[in-house]
């Protein structure tokens, strides 16, 4: 499913962020605060920030985990990214001519 697909993502992204600031405190440069991980699923975003949300499969429950844990360290902090917004979307759907020449200016 998306949803579930999603939140793999989401926690390879976490352990892509955690280590990046391992390796930049390690070369001596000052971090503050969490870094910001923007994702376009609402749910995704709801899960992740409302601590009572219950799981059904275990691969998600995992990564569900793993990304309360780094936010809960405020390793990362996540927030809803809007469709209009969403860069990423240039490359990996296929939007109307109008909406692409919008993103791309």
């Amino acid at each position: 499913s998306t949803f579930g697909s999603e939140f793999v993502a989401l926690k390879i992204a976490t352990e892509m962020v955690e280590g990046l600031r391992y390796k930049l405190r390690m070369m001596g440069v000052p971090l503050d605060g969490p870094g910001n991980v923007f994702c376009d699923n609402g749910a995704v975003v709801r899960n992740v920030t409302h601590p009572e949300s219950t799981l059904k499969k275990k691969h998600v429950s995992i990564c569900y985990h793993r990304v309360r844990e780094a936010c809960a360290a405020q390793t990362i902090r996540v927030a809803k990214e809007c469709g209009k917004t969403n860069l990423a979307d240039i490359l990996t759907k296929c939007l109307p001519g109008p909406a692409m020449r919008n993103m791309l200016s």
